[in-house]
């Protein structure tokens, strides 16, 4: 069986999420904190040997003494993140133990993670190397310089909206990371592309949002009833039985 790392991407300055007081990853979502339910989810699965978060360094301290219990029972390695996106995930990849394949990428604000959609991108990346989740655009897309004038529009049916987890061969992400220092990407198969690798697809989940802004709690409560296995109920804590 292979072996898979897992990097929960929570380093970001929440900005667009309008709260002063706490970052969205650590906001809470029907009583319990969002990167809760992502980190749940993979700690379920026998084949994901690590498990960690990156932080802002700044949040680092406050983040331990919150969730100590939580970081305890799911066995979470606490990684300093760095100033760029990629810089984050760069020092999580330097933290990646060597007995694991596969490393797997995810934003620790996508809360809304299925079982499914992880074992679909896990197997499609065991098969080519590199895989994502994808949803089709639906909506018509019009391309502008300005933000006024209309440039072209872009045919959808090419289009999809890229999300995570991203996993990839932890020696090819590892490689394509080293290549592209520098690089201004918006994702991390971006970095694999520009390093000449193929990426495949696998069909995503319109549930797997991405807490943006405060009112997108509401809208990712909204979801978990609608996810089987996802919610916190009362009966089920988070427990070592499952690492």
């Amino acid at each position: 069986m292979a072996a898979f790392s897992v990097i929960l991407a929570a380093a970001g300055q929440s900005r667009r999420f309008n709260d002063p007081h706490v970052k969205k990853t650590s906001a809470m979502l029907q009583n319990r904190a969002v990167w809760l339910y992502s980190a749940r989810q993979f700690r379920l699965r026998s084949d994901v040997k690590q498990l960690m978060v990156v932080l802002a360094p700044e949040d680092m301290e406050n983040f331990e003494s919150q969730f100590r219990p939580e970081i305890a029972d799911l066995q979470i390695q606490l990684v300093a993140g760095g100033k760029e996106r990629s810089d984050s995930v760069q020092n999580g990849l330097n933290n990646v133990d060597k007995g694991c394949d596969f490393v797997a990428i995810h934003d620790a604000a996508r809360p809304c993670i299925d079982a499914e959609l992880i074992e679909r991108v896990f197997s499609e990346a065991e098969k080519t190397g590199a895989a994502i989740p994808a949803i089709p655009v639906h909506s018509t897309v019009k391309k502008s310089l300005d933000g006024k004038m209309i440039l072209e529009t872009l045919d959808r049916n090419q289009l999809y909206l890229a999300q995570t987890p991203q996993v990839f061969r932890k020696d090819l992400i590892i490689s394509a990371f080293k290549s592209c220092q520098g690089s201004i990407v918006t994702d991390d198969s971006q970095i694999v592309e520009q390093f000449g690798h193929p990426v495949t697809m696998v069909h995503g989940s319109s549930f797997n949002l991405k807490i943006t802004t405060n009112s997108d709690l509401a809208l990712a409560a909204s979801y978990l009833d609608q996810i089987p296995g996802l919610k916190f109920d009362a009966g089920i804590e988070v427990s070592r039985r499952w690492c």
